[in-house]
């Protein structure tokens, strides 16, 4: 007996189940996959505490550090306050200021100058090489005022922010971008270019075992295509 339209239909509710399930597993790869991060890129302040670094809670203009304090800014793309990158420099005050002699009057000033990567740079630029200095400023100067001292062109905004030491960058001011903000990166070594942070991690896209299932899912479809088709003929 010939087989009557009935006989399809098994295959036919197989390979639209599989198809169903293959979209919703689709879409689940495509929700899994990681959401560009929006960060700023700019330079941030901070103050050395024993051998760590602490976010600046005030800006380098309002902050008179005492002789002795060890100070650093930081160029980065970083998302909030508490990821934000640090200087990646463990140099001492000692280290920093050992060729600069006390004076009256004056205090001496360690700072740890932080170019950044050159994955956090605006399209264009390569930032120097990080370096320290020591400045000696008057009793009453600001971390600003060390600062320009020992690293001139600065470069502020309208509203007095931080854009640019010693020239660099050329353009730009805590400007939003898109991609991974670079906090993870503080631990490397200064000087040195970087790895692609895209291949140092696997957490960047969707699991093996997510791919596999749907490869798997996607095979089944055709097997119920080739088995519908099969009984047809």
């Amino acid at each position: 007996m010939t087989p009557g339209p009935t006989a399809s239909r098994p295959a036919r509710t197989t390979l639209r189940a599989g198809f169903a399930l293959l979209l919703g597993l689709l879409l689940a790869v495509l929700l899994a996959a990681p959401a560009q991060a929006a960060g700023y890129r700019y330079w941030s302040f901070w103050e050395r505490e024993g051998s760590g670094w602490n976010y600046a809670t005030q800006g380098p203009a309002q902050l008179r550090p005492e002789d002795g304090s060890v100070q650093g800014f930081r160029f980065a793309v970083s998302a909030e306050a508490d990821d934000s990158a640090a200087p990646r420099s463990e140099a001492a005050f000692a280290e920093i200021c050992e060729e600069t002699g006390e004076r009256a009057g004056r205090k001496r000033i360690a700072l740890v100058l932080d170019f950044g990567t050159p994955a956090d740079a605006p399209e264009g630029e390569r930032p120097p090489k990080p370096r320290t200095a020591c400045a000696s400023v008057a009793e009453e100067a600001s971390a600003a005022d060390a600062l320009a001292a020992v690293a001139p062109p600065l470069r502020y905004d309208s509203s007095a922010m931080l854009c640019a030491i010693d020239g660099y960058p050329r353009t730009g001011c805590g400007e939003q971008v898109s991609g991974e903000p670079s906090a993870g990166e503080s631990s490397a070594s200064p000087g040195t270019e970087e790895s692609d942070s895209g291949s140092a991690s696997g957490g960047d896209g969707p699991s093996a075992g997510l791919l596999v299932g749907v490869g798997a899912v996607a095979v089944l479809g055709v097997a119920a295509l080739w088995q519908s088709r099969r009984r047809r003929g």
